[in-house]
């Protein structure tokens, strides 16, 4: 048998894994400093819950299989059909309902450069308003988590359903036309305009007639959103839905302002969303200095979800972040935080007799709040501080026979090279002095 992971999976080894932690933990603060408490829901769902929700394109995406039960069941694909089950399932949550979810997601695509099957998503969705303020609410916290990493040049490149529903009617479009047509114009950027052209004249029912305006809208070059929108305004102007989706964004755009983040939005008419639930604003982010990865942050508005399951519409809206993408991100642009060592100080095990003494000390350094590890057996000093060298670990204490009948400890900074005899107060208190100074 050739030992090896799952194609599409990966391993996280624990000094990658310390880096992910600290950076899921950034997200989490990010999230509940603007108000937004955790939710987990399980990673198996009936299939009934998740299939019919992400298009024929994304329902093939599903791991889905019959359990020991003979229940026909399936990974969860996204985080955002499971909230919309609980929204329906447990009717007596208040509203507006906040919430984020940080959890794995399983999708059967091809796996590509930083692109896998089982990945992490961080979700944050906002239940039970309609609003301009709401909106804008998802575009500030997706902006502060690019600037809790320090990530200074990316884009949120944002559209409005009812401008695609407008540019489809421009060709003539609607139904199970319309989503053919989003997608390819989802990939325009990728494929360039002479292969839309071509892959849409495939499309049954087209108006190859109304393409023209179609590109005009979705490759306008003016740099400034409210210009863009006029733009958008001069074209589509007859239809209603295209008039109220630019009022919307107007709006929103006015309140991002106010928030400090109008330079890093972008009004970008060719942004489709893959996803056919979303009915009003949707977003995406792209960091400049790596366009090749894709998206890591997107979402949108997707009022009629939640209806799918409890029989009415509830306001909807939320943004995603696909951490395993954007911690490859970060790692690309040298973002992450330094390998964080498994602790601040190693308590040597002199031998088994004094094993009761080592794990005394242990204990009041980690009630100081002292990350402490404890070497596991009895062995040489001398194979415990080489131990403590490759672990990046700044502090070692010895604990011998004298040490223990005095109540002290030899402590060795591992980077000076320098030892003393301290009492078991004074090592705390120069563990703490140096993360000060550090």
């Amino acid at each position: 048998m050739k030992v090896q992971c799952l194609k599409g999976f990966r391993d996280y080894l624990p000094g990658e894994m310390l880096q992910k932690e600290r950076m899921l933990a950034s997200v989490r603060e990010v999230f509940e400093q603007h108000g937004y408490p955790p939710l987990m829901t399980p990673a198996l769902e009936y299939a009934e819950v998740l299939t019919g929700k992400y298009g024929d394109e994304g329902e093939m995406l599903l791991y889905r299989f019959r359990d020991n039960g003979d229940r026909d069941v399936a990974l969860r694909y996204d985080l955002t059909v499971p909230l919309a089950r609980v929204l329906a399932e447990h009717g007596d949550i208040g509203m507006p309902f906040r919430r984020y979810q940080i959890a794995p997601v399983w999708r059967a695509e091809k796996p590509a450069r930083g692109r896998f099957r089982e990945f992490m998503q961080c979700d944050v969705d906002l239940i039970g308003v309609d609003s301009a303020a709401a909106d804008a609410e998802m575009l500030v916290i997706g902006a502060a988590v690019m600037q809790r990493f320090g990530i200074e040049s990316y884009r949120l490149r944002i559209n409005h359903r009812g401008i695609l529903t407008a540019l489809c009617r421009l060709v003539g479009l609607e139904g199970a036309s319309e989503a053919d047509f989003l997608r390819i114009l989802d990939k325009l950027d990728k494929i360039g305009e002479e292969k839309f052209r071509t892959e849409v004249a495939k499309i049954p029912g087209l108006d190859d007639s109304g393409l023209d305006k179609v590109l005009e809208v979705v490759l306008c070059d003016l740099k400034e959103p409210a210009d863009v929108l006029d733009h958008m305004s001069s074209i589509l102007g007859d239809d209603e839905l295209a008039n109220g989706a630019i009022d919307r964004m107007r709006s929103i755009l006015e309140i991002v302002d106010a928030a400090g983040i109008a330079s890093c939005c972008q009004i970008d008419p060719s942004i489709a969303r893959g996803l056919s639930y979303y009915t009003g604003l949707v977003y995406e982010t792209f960091l400049d200095e790596l366009p090749q990865v894709g998206s890591v942050m997107s979402g949108g508005r997707y009022d009629d979800l939640v209806g799918m399951f409890s029989g009415k519409d509830l306001p909807a809206i939320g943004i995603s972040l696909g951490i395993d993408r954007l911690f490859y991100a970060l790692g690309e642009l040298q973002l992450l935080s330094g390998e964080k060592q498994p602790a601040q100080i190693l308590v040597v095990l002199f031998s088994d007799e004094l094993a009761p003494a080592s794990f005394a000390a242990a204990s009041r350094f980690r009630s100081a709040g002292i990350e402490t590890l404890v070497y596991p057996k009895a062995a040489k000093v001398k194979k415990q501080l080489q131990f403590a060298q490759k672990s990046d670990i700044p502090y070692v204490a010895v604990i011998g026979v004298e040490e223990s009948r005095s109540g002290t400890v030899q402590f060795r900074d591992m980077e000076a090279g320098s030892q003393e005899e301290l009492s078991i107060e004074a090592v705390i208190e120069k563990v703490h002095t140096g993360r000060s100074s550090s």
